[in-house]
């Protein structure tokens, strides 16, 4: 039996993305589709990589650190190299978030100290 195969409107459909996402992906060597003429067609292995490439996009990644680690799988079958770049990737990119996230909360806290002072200097006029 043949794997099943996505056209490119069933695999925006799939992943939510646009026809011009896709094609950007192709073009830079984040999937590789057959072509039956004019038509894409992604298999099981590009949707895959898919599901990845938005996985690593919404970790944070480059679409260039997601490309990279893609390419180990084809040089390591048993996926070693390639876990082992996950980890170290992980352990950065978790420390960019974890500033990010400090960065977040400072904003909160210095807004939030301003919008209730603002309630405060309403409240003193009588107009709050």
């Amino acid at each position: 039996m043949t794997a099943p195969r996505l056209t490119l409107k069933e695999m925006c459909a799939r992943f939510d993305v646009t026809p011009r996402t896709l094609r950007h992906y192709e073009y830079i060597e984040l999937l590789f589709p057959e072509r039956a003429g004019r038509t894409r067609l992604y298999g099981p292995r590009e949707i895959a990589r898919m599901t990845l490439i938005l996985r690593g996009r919404r970790f944070g990644f480059s679409l260039e650190e997601i490309r990279q680690w893609l390419e180990l799988y084809d040089v390591d079958p048993e996926n070693h190299v390639q876990m082992r770049a996950l980890i170290e990737m992980a352990d950065r990119q978790i420390g960019e978030l974890q500033s990010r996230l400090a960065q977040l909360e400072e904003a909160i806290a210095e807004l939030s100290a301003l919008r209730d002072q603002t309630v405060r200097n309403l409240s003193r006029h009588g107009t709050g």
